[in-house]
């Protein structure tokens, strides 16, 4: 083996390296030493077959080796037999000898939740919106508590505030006579779903989430941004365009 042990090194460089090792593959006696378990030796037992055939024709090179060198008056054959890798069939039939080196495959990967092969990632579908599930649930928490704190209610207030003002100081003279809500709906609500949510909230000046809801939908902002919409979305009226 230590002929390709250069192989069978890099092999396992390069698939620990891609799946993180899970502490049930291994056992640690008292005595300080550490055992292979068996679910990870069946997952490292399945490349026996790749080693075998890279070390094949270095085996066949040693026996032919020491068959040469042996003395055998009574035997005449002077050269051995390969059945490992074929090799004096193929150049009996004139052929090239080529050894077969296929990659060696890869351990399949499995779900850490429940053991079932996934594509990829360490959680199949089913554990992943459970995880998925969990978690959002425990991120609506601290958010809600979060929310109720002194600092984030000085800050909506102070939001609040500001686009209120924003809405008295507002002249609805200054919006186009075309630009009314039928339009809005028509024309502009449904070009607003291919722009990005943080471009929206910038030229608005206000949250993500609120101008996902606008991007949906389920908002309607305030006609004093009609016509900044409008423009980013390439809105005119007919006249002008």
């Amino acid at each position: 083996m230590e002929a390709v042990r250069a192989d069978v090194d890099a092999f396992l460089v390069d698939w620990i390296t891609r799946e993180t090792l899970k502490r049930e593959w291994f056992f640690e006696q008292r005595n300080g030493n550490c055992r292979l378990m068996a679910s990870l030796a069946v997952r490292l037992s399945e490349t026996a077959g790749t080693w075998g055939r890279a070390v094949s024709p270095i085996a066949e090179w040693v026996a032919q080796s020491f068959w040469s060198n042996s003395r055998k008056p009574t035997r005449r054959e002077r050269t051995l037999p390969t059945p490992l890798t074929q090799r004096r069939r193929s150049e009996g039939r004139g052929k090239e000898f080529i050894p077969d080196a296929k990659p060696a495959p890869y351990p399949k990967k499995v779900c850490s939740g429940c053991g079932a092969s996934t594509q990829g990632g360490r959680l199949c579908a089913s554990c992943g919106r459970e995880v998925l599930r969990e978690g959002l649930i425990e991120s609506a928490k601290i958010g809600r508590i979060v929310a109720q704190s002194s600092k984030s209610r000085r800050k909506l207030s102070e939001t609040q505030r500001r686009h209120r003002a924003a809405q008295r100081a507002w002249d609805s003279s200054s919006k186009p006579p075309w630009l009314n809500e039928d339009i809005y709906l028509a024309k502009i609500q449904p070009k607003l779903a291919g722009v990005p949510i943080s471009t929206l909230s910038s030229i608005l000046g206000v949250s993500e989430p609120y101008a996902a809801d606008i991007r949906a939908g389920r908002r309607r902002p305030h006609p004093r941004h009609w016509n900044a919409l409008a423009d980013l979305v390439g809105c005119q009226r007919a006249t002008d365009s």
